[in-house]
């Protein structure tokens, strides 16, 4: 069963809607006046035109596009990218273009991928132990090549 989620789209361009039956991500276009120019390095907030009200205890995580990130080497700068629930702003996209040459973001490219998935909140329960784990304390790398 599909989770509804109410959508206000402003831009130009259809929904996001998934690619193929089993995509978790759906992908996300540019809403753009005028083309947009990264240099190498550079990053900017590219708009949407999209508004979203999740349902509570949903998240959306705006993730890269492999596709752009291999041949182009643009993503995202905060991935993933966190829309809470209670968000009602513009979806806008953090591009970084870590290659060498100048990528111009179009309207209506496919920036990013959205991925719309149920979260978890905790409660803190402060003590003075941890339990033992076979891996402890080891982390960054700690396992080798």
């Amino acid at each position: 069963m599909d989770t509804k989620v109410k959508i206000i789209n402003r831009s130009k361009h259809p929904l996001p809607a998934y690619e193929t039956p089993l995509s978790a991500g759906m992908d996300i276009r540019a809403n753009l006046d005028t083309p947009v120019t990264l240099k190498p390095m550079q990053r900017a907030l590219i708009p949407t035109g999209l508004f979203i009200e999740l349902p509570a205890g949903y998240e959306a995580q705006m993730r890269p596009r492999s596709g752009l990130a291999l041949k182009k080497g643009i993503t995202l700068l905060n991935t993933p990218g966190t829309i809470d629930a209670d968000y009602r702003g513009e979806i806008g996209v953090i591009l970084i273009n870590l290659s060498t040459e100048d990528f111009t973001v179009t309207d209506g490219e496919r920036i990013c991928q959205m991925v719309v998935a149920p979260h978890s909140r905790v409660a803190w329960v402060e003590t003075e132990t941890l339990a033992d784990s076979e891996r402890g304390a080891g982390g960054f790398g700690h396992t080798g090549m």
